[in-house]
C-alpha cells in the first residue's frame, strides 16, 4: 500500500537538464570503456564453448528478476512512478561495479565481466522489450507510459551508444594494443567510478530536499528488490548446478543493476518522474553498500574453482 510520503510523488519532476544528461551519458560511457578493456575476444570464445554460466546468467538477470519485480510490485502496490522505477531498473543490465565487487567477493571476475559485456548488447533489445512488457501488464505503469509514449526503438539507441559502442571500442583496443590498456586500466577505472559517484552526488544536490522527502517512501522496497535480486541470482545458479565460484557471480550481476542507465533512461524518456529517478537513485546507493557489505562477507571463505576449464 501506498504511504502519505508517497501520495504526490507521482506528480514531482526532478531537475536535470540536458547539458546534464549529457554529460551523464559520457561519464557512463567511459565506465562502461574501463570495463571493455579488460576483455579480450577469447574471453567470449570461452564462454561460447562453455556457455552454461553465463546462459544461467543472463536468465537471472532479463527474465527471472523482471518476472519477481513484477510480483512484488503486485503485492506491495507502490505508487505507479515507484512501480515503474523498479520495473525499469530490472530491466537494466549489470552495474559497473559488480565486476570489482565479484573479484572483491572471490568470485568468477572473468564470468562477472563477461556477463556484463554480453548484458550490456543483449540489453539494446531485452531493456526496453522489459520495460514495455512489464510496464504494460500493470494499468497505473501501463498509463504513464501510455502518456509518455515511450519508443522502444530510442531507448535501443540510447542503450547503444551509451553502452555497446565503448564495449566494442574498449576490446577492440585490448586485442589490438595490449600495451596501452595495461597502462590505462586501473587508473581508468578508478578514475570512471570517481567521476561517475561525483556526477551523481552532485546531480542530486539539485534535488536534494526532493530527495530527501521522499527516499524514505522507497527505501524499504529498493531495499526488498535488492535483496530479491541478490536471491534470484543465487537460487537460479544453485539450480543450474553452478559452482560457488560460479554462483557468487551471478548472485553479485543479478544484484548490482545498471542504476546510472536507469537514470539517463528517465530523465530521457519521463522526464525525470519522481518516483522513478528516486528509486533509481537510492538503487544506486543501495547496491553498493549491500554489494560490498556481502563481498566483505563472502571473502572470508572464497572458492577456487570454476564450473568450466
Amino acid at each position: 500500500m501506498s504511504t502519505p510520503a508517497q501520495a504526490g510523488i507521482d506528480e514531482v519532476m526532478l531537475n536535470f537538464s540536458p547539458t546534464s544528461l549529457q554529460i551523464l551519458n559520457a561519464v557512463l560511457a567511459v565506465v562502461m570503456f574501463s570495463i571493455a578493456i579488460d576483455l579480450k575476444p577469447s574471453d567470449f570464445k570461452k564462454l561460447i564453448r562453455a556457455p552454461k554460466p553465463l546462459l544461467t546468467g543472463l536468465a537471472s538477470q532479463f527474465i527471472v528478476l523482471p518476472a519477481l519485480t513484477f510480483c512484488l510490485v503486485l503485492a506491495t502496490t507502490p505508487r505507479p512512478s515507484i512501480a515503474l522505477g523498479l520495473m525499469l531498473v530490472a530491466a537494466c543490465p549489470g552495474g559497473n561495479i559488480s565486476n570489482f565487487i565479484t573479484h572483491r567477493a572471490g568470485g568468477n571476475a572473468a564470468l562477472s565481466v563477461s556477463m556484463t559485456a554480453f548484458a550490456t548488447i543483449f540489453a539494446i533489445i531485452l531493456t526496453p522489450f522489459n520495460i514495455a512488457f512489464w510496464g504494460s501488464l500493470y494499468e497505473p505503469t501501463r498509463e504513464i507510459l501510455r502518456q509518455t509514449s515511450i519508443d522502444p526503438v530510442s531507448v535501443a539507441i540510447t542503450v547503444g551508444v551509451m553502452l555497446v559502442l565503448p564495449l566494442c571500442l574498449g576490446v577492440l583496443l585490448n586485442a589490438k594494443r595490449p600495451d596501452i590498456t595495461r597502462r590505462l586500466r586501473t587508473p581508468l577505472q578508478y578514475l570512471s567510478m570517481g567521476i561517475f559517484v561525483a556526477f551523481v552526488v552532485l546531480a542530486l544536490a539539485a534535488n536534494w530536499s526532493l530527495f530527501l522527502e521522499y527516499a524514505e517512501a522507497v527505501a524499504v522496497l529498493v531495499i526488498a528488490h535488492n535483496a530479491l535480486a541478490l536471491g534470484a541470482g543465487f537460487g537460479i545458479a544453485t539450480l543450474a548446478g553452478l559452482s560457488a565460484f560460479d554462483r557468487r557471480a551471478i548472485m553479485i550481476e543479478t544484484g548490482i543493476q545498471n542504476s546510472g542507465l536507469g537514470l539517463i533512461l528517465i530523465f530521457g524518456f519521463f522526464s525525470g518522474l519522481g518516483g522513478m529517478a528516486v528509486v533509481a537513485a537510492f538503487w544506486g546507493i543501495w547496491h553498493a553498500v549491500s554489494g560490498l557489505a556481502l563481498s566483505g562477507y563472502l571473502s572470508r571463505s572464497a572458492p577456487l574453482r570454476a564450473s568450466y576449464p
